[in-house]
C-alpha cells in the first residue's frame, strides 16, 4: 500500500511541476523590474537595460550583461571566450573568465575559486551586490557556459541572477552589439561571501554514492551526466588526452543537445524539458547531482532543472566532474563503467 501511494505521488509530480514554476528566484527577480524569470529572452533584456542601464553614476540596482563565453580546449577553430567577446558583445557587458576566476591550486580546470578570489573578480568587474546580473554565452555555441557562471554566482550568494536565452538570438534579432575590450570600470566594494556547500558536490560524496549503487537501502541520489552519449558509454574518447571515457556507476546520460533547441541553441521550453527528464526516468522526489566533463555543461542540466520547476533543494553540481573522477578513482575500485 505504501509503495503504491509513493508511486502515485511520483506520477503526479511532473504535472504539478508543469503547473507551477519554482519560485526561489522570484523575490530577487522582481528587483530587476521586467526580468521576471531565471531565463530571459533578448527582448526582455533589451527592455530591462533601457530601464536599468549600468551607468557609472547609477546608484539603484542595475541590469548588467555578463559575458561567460568559453570554448573547449580542443576547439577546432582555436577560439577563446575573450577573443569572441572582443569581436562582439552586448553594450556595456563585462567578461567573466571561467579559467581565470578559479582555484589555481587545483589540478583540474576552472574549479570554483575561493571566496576571496571571487569577490576580487567581481570588484574588478565593477559589479555590486545589488546588481541584477544577466549571464550570456557566445553566439557561436548558444547555451553552453553561461549556466556555469550563473551557478557560480549562486554558489557565492549573489541575490539576482538570470541567464539570457540566448545571445545567438540577440544577434539574429538585431539587438545592439559593440566591439572591443570592456570599458574601464571603477572597482566596486563587492563583499566576500563563503561558498554555499548545499549547491556543490565533492569527489568524496560522489564516490560514496557510486559505491552504494545497486545496494539495497541506498540513498537513491541521481547523477545526471551532460557529456555525449558516446563519451558516457565509453565508446568515444574524452577531449582531454589520456583520460578514460565511461561513466559513474548508476549515472544517467542527459547529453547537452537533448536540452537545447537544435536550431536556436536555446534551452527547450519548460514542458519539453519535463518530457526529457521524465523519459530519462529522473525522479523529482530524489536528490540530483549534475556532472559533465569539467562542471560546465553540468550547470546546463542544473539550469534546465530550474526552468522545468524542479526543487532547488537537494540539487548539486559535481565541480570536478569526469575530469576529476577519471583521474582519482582507482582501477581496482571498478568505478568507471562502460556500456556496450
Amino acid at each position: 500500500m505504501a509503495s503504491s501511494l509513493l508511486q502515485s505521488a511520483r506520477s503526479s509530480t511532473f504535472p504539478s511541476l508543469r503547473r507551477s514554476f519554482n519560485t526561489s528566484h522570484t523575490a530577487s527577480s522582481q528587483r530587476a523590474m521586467s526580468l521576471s524569470s531565471y531565463l530571459v529572452k533578448p527582448a526582455e533584456l533589451s527592455a530591462a537595460l533601457k530601464g536599468n542601464a549600468p551607468t557609472r553614476l547609477a546608484t539603484s540596482p542595475r541590469v548588467i550583461p555578463l559575458c561567460a563565453s568559453w570554448f573547449m580546449p580542443n576547439d577546432p577553430e582555436k577560439r577563446t571566450g575573450h577573443e569572441v567577446f572582443k569581436k562582439g558583445h552586448i553594450p556595456n557587458a563585462r567578461f567573466f573568465d571561467l579559467d581565470a576566476v578559479a582555484d589555481k591550486s587545483s589540478p583540474y580546470p576552472h574549479m570554483l575559486p575561493s571566496a576571496q578570489v571571487f569577490s576580487q573578480a567581481m570588484r574588478k568587474l565593477g559589479i555590486r551586490r545589488d546588481d541584477n546580473i544577466v549571464v550570456y554565452d557566445s553566439a557561436e555555441l548558444g547555451i553552453f557556459s553561461a549556466p556555469r557562471v550563473a551557478w557560480t554566482l549562486r554558489v557565492f550568494g549573489h541575490p539576482s541572477i538570470h541567464i539570457l536565452n540566448n545571445y545567438k538570438l540577440w544577434v539574429e534579432e538585431g539587438f545592439p552589439v559593440e566591439e572591443g575590450e570592456q570599458s574601464d570600470l571603477p572597482e566596486s566594494q563587492y563583499p566576500e561571501s563563503p561558498i554555499d556547500p548545499t549547491k556543490v558536490a565533492a569527489f568524496e560524496q560522489v564516490k560514496e554514492i557510486a559505491k552504494d549503487y545497486n545496494k539495497e537501502g541506498r540513498e537513491g541520489v541521481q547523477i545526471l551526466d551532460a557529456r555525449s552519449l558516446g563519451r558516457w558509454s565509453g565508446v568515444d574518447p574524452e577531449p582531454r588526452a589520456g583520460l578514460s571515457s565511461g561513466h559513474i556507476p548508476g549515472s544517467i546520460s542527459v547529453a547537452l543537445p537533448e536540452l537545447l533547441d537544435p536550431v536556436t541553441k536555446t534551452l527547450l521550453s519548460r514542458d519539453e524539458l519535463l518530457d526529457v527528464f521524465r523519459t530519462k526516468g529522473v525522479d523529482p522526489l530524489k536528490p540530483i547531482i549534475s556532472s559533465c566533463g569539467t562542471g560546465v555543461t553540468a550547470s546546463v542540466i542544473d539550469a534546465a532543472l530550474t526552468e522545468a520547476g524542479f526543487p532547488e533543494t537537494n540539487r548539486k553540481v559535481y565541480d570536478g566532474s569526469w575530469t576529476e573522477w577519471a583521474q582519482r578513482v582507482k582501477a581496482t575500485e571498478n568505478l568507471i563503467h562502460k556500456s556496450q
